[in-house]
């Protein structure tokens, strides 16, 4: 089996002058001492003169001057500025901080900082606050003795502020989440598939686990293990369209819309999980590069984590992250599958579900 190595996928940004590339990676060229972005406007240099570095740092130690027509050096301080901001919620989640108190915090404009922000993460300021104030909600629910101690703890004004923002991330209420989802009602169906027995899982809000196994009772036993105080009710009719456009995703397609989902995670997991929903189908990215692409440069090793725990197969592509040397790591279903599905993905070009 043939699989485009991680040099070979940055080479085809760099000729097509992704802009969405920028910040992922810098090219620098032998012959001129130079590194640039991938979608610098200059003339592209011939292939074997090209090197490709993880940030403008690594060039820069390597040797290499900064372009001045792209300045791709001023990526890093973007980064640097979103980090900062990252940094500055987490630590004020006793209260709200506004759009502008973040902005004048890292010096830059409001709009001009939310439109970065979201460029680099996916989401706005004001969703990454409620992801991060849900997450310590979360944990506060299992070590506080009231619900009511855990809302205050977590920073929220007012019990019913939290119902309403922590439901959304929780995907239930605070008490049913504490009661290990005592109440729920979660409709699933196990179908085959060409890469073995298949489970999908369903909440009234959307998707709640996509998973491949093979028997019918290894997975049965898994979704009762995740889901063990809720209603697991199997309902093989009611989720046909739900097979059906998980199989589109398996065959390579892509579909039209996102799927509704209803997961769990911590805040950080959920950064990950839908900067992996935004790599395009037949495209693959190193776990450094997810990093970097939410901000944290440094989690490589988080990101990998996040990818493991991954509940929706396909649905959020985890089989998309592979090592930085292009070559194919872990995959919670199997290294076969994930080898598969990006071999399908990239023999089905620009093919979408109808």
């Amino acid at each position: 089996m043939e699989t485009l190595t991680n040099t070979d996928h940055r080479w085809a940004l760099v000729e097509s002058r992704n802009h969405q590339a920028d910040g992922e990676f810098v090219y620098a060229v032998k012959s001129t001492g130079i590194f640039c972005r991938p979608s610098c406007p200059s003339r592209r240099p011939r292939r074997e003169m090209v090197e490709f570095y993880d940030n403008p740092a690594l060039a820069q130690k390597a040797g290499y001057r900064a372009c001045l027509r792209c300045a791709p050096a001023e990526r890093n301080s973007q980064l640097a500025k979103i980090e900062a901001a990252c940094r500055f919620i987490e630590q004020n989640l006793e209260s709200t901080v506004s759009l502008d108190q973040i902005a004048a915090h890292v010096g830059l404009s409001p709009f001009h900082f939310q439109r970065l922000f979201k460029k680099r993460l996916g989401i706005s300021p004001r969703q990454y606050q409620q992801a991060q104030r849900s997450g310590k909600f979360k944990q506060a629910l299992h070590t506080e003795v009231r619900i009511t101690d855990a809302i205050y703890e977590a920073g929220y004004g007012s019990s019913s502020r939290a119902y309403e923002s922590g439901s959304d991330q929780l995907g239930m209420t605070p008490t049913a989440f504490r009661r290990n989802g005592q109440g729920m009602n979660i409709s699933y169906t196990i179908t085959s598939s060409p890469m073995g027995k298949l489970l999908i899982a369903s909440t009234e809000r959307g998707l709640c686990a996509v998973r491949f196994g093979d028997s019918d009772a290894s997975l049965l036993r898994e979704l009762q293990s995740d889901f063990h105080a809720a209603n697991l009710q199997r309902r093989d009719s009611e989720l046909k369209p739900a097979v059906a456009s998980v199989k589109s995703l398996m065959a390579g397609m892509n579909l039209n819309g996102d799927s509704p989902l209803d997961i769990q995670g911590t805040a950080f997991q959920q950064r990950v999980w839908n900067a992996l929903r935004q790599i395009p189908r037949g495209q693959t990215r190193s776990y450094t590069e997810v990093a970097q692409s939410i901000g944290s440069p440094k989690a490589v090793r988080a990101v990998a984590n996040a990818c493991a725990s991954n509940p929706v197969a396909l649905v959020v592509p985890c089989h998309r992250v592979v090592q930085s040397n292009g070559k194919l790591a872990g995959y919670r279903w199997g290294v076969e599958r994930k080898a598969a599905l990006l071999r399908k993905e990239s023999q089905t070009g620009n093919v979408s579900a109808r």
